[in-house]
Order: structure tokens, then C-alpha cells, then sequence
């Protein structure tokens, strides 16, 4: 009889998995904190969190769970109106994943699905086409400096123009 819930039995395949995950999604964390004005350890971290530990306390035999580059701009925002602090984000990150706990435990992940796809799509169609034109001018020669102008508004106008 198949199992419906992880019971910890598959901790023995769960951290295998879940390293894997976190090995994979490294240079992503990396990339991410330090796009985001973090250190580099907090990326590591974060990604040791989100691929071995929440893997462990899933009870889904399907979970994973990773880095997203779109949340670059979500932390770089919240930093900077946080005037830089990094121990006030640390708190509201903290109050965050208890909130979502509390979610979770209430059952009201139902909520998510008053979100048009149509919104989730159309905000990853916008990370994507600003990830295509920031690469234009690296794939044809014309960047000055090897790793480019990272903001959206530059000396030059906007990622657009």
C-alpha cells in the first residue's frame, strides 16, 4: 500500500534529492544575493534551506524547491527601503515564512488560485524579455564593459532604448 503523506521514511532518498537540488541551484543562489546587494553566503544559505531542508519537511514526493531570479528585484527593493539594513530584511523575511506557515497550516494555499495565470505569465514574459534585451548588446559586441550595465535605466536610457 502505497504511502499518501511523508511520514519520514524517505528522509534516506529526501537528502540525496534535496542536495542535488542544492548543488544544482548554487551558482543561481550566488548570482541572485549578490544581485540583490546580500552576501554571497546568504545565497548559500538560502539555498541550503530551500533545497535540503524544505525537501526534508515536505509531504509532497514531488517538491522542489529552488532560487527565483525574478526576486532579485523584490529584495534589492526591499533593502533599499529598508535604508540598506540587512537585519531589518532578515526580520521581515522571518515574519514572511511564519506567515506562510500559518498559511499552510490553515489550508488557504487556495487563495493562490485567485491569481490569473495570465498575471503569473505576463510578470515572467516581462522578466524574460528585459533578460533577452539586457544580452543584446553582449551577443553583438557592442557592450564597452564585460559585465555590462546590470540596471534597468542606464547613461543611455532605459533597457528598451
Amino acid at each position: 500500500m502505497p504511502q499518501s503523506k511523508n511520514t519520514g521514511s524517505t528522509w534516506g532518498s529526501d537528502l540525496p534529492a534535496g542536495l542535488v537540488v542544492f548543488l544544482v541551484a548554487l551558482p543561481l543562489c550566488l548570482g541572485i544575493a549578490t544581485a540583490s546587494g546580500a552576501s554571497p553566503l546568504a545565497g548559500i544559505i538560502a539555498g541550503a534551506i530551500g533545497g535540503i531542508l524544505v525537501g526534508a519537511i515536505s509531504k509532497s514526493p514531488l517538491s522542489v524547491s529552488g532560487p527565483a531570479a525574478g526576486l532579485v528585484a523584490i529584495v534589492l527593493t526591499a533593502l533599499k527601503d529598508l535604508n540598506g539594513s540587512y537585519q531589518a530584511f532578515q526580520v521581515a523575511l522571518i515574519i514572511a515564512g511564519m506567515l506562510q506557515i500559518v498559511l499552510g497550516l490553515l489550508r488557504l494555499g487556495a487563495i493562490a488560485n485567485f491569481v490569473p495565470n495570465s498575471v503569473i505569465k505576463g510578470m515572467l514574459a516581462g522578466i524574460g524579455v528585459v533578460i533577452i534585451l539586457k544580452q543584446i548588446p553582449h551577443a553583438l559586441g557592442w557592450d564597452k564593459e564585460y559585465e555590462g550595465d546590470f540596471g534597468f535605466i542606464s547613461k543611455f536610457g532605459n533597457t528598451f532604448t
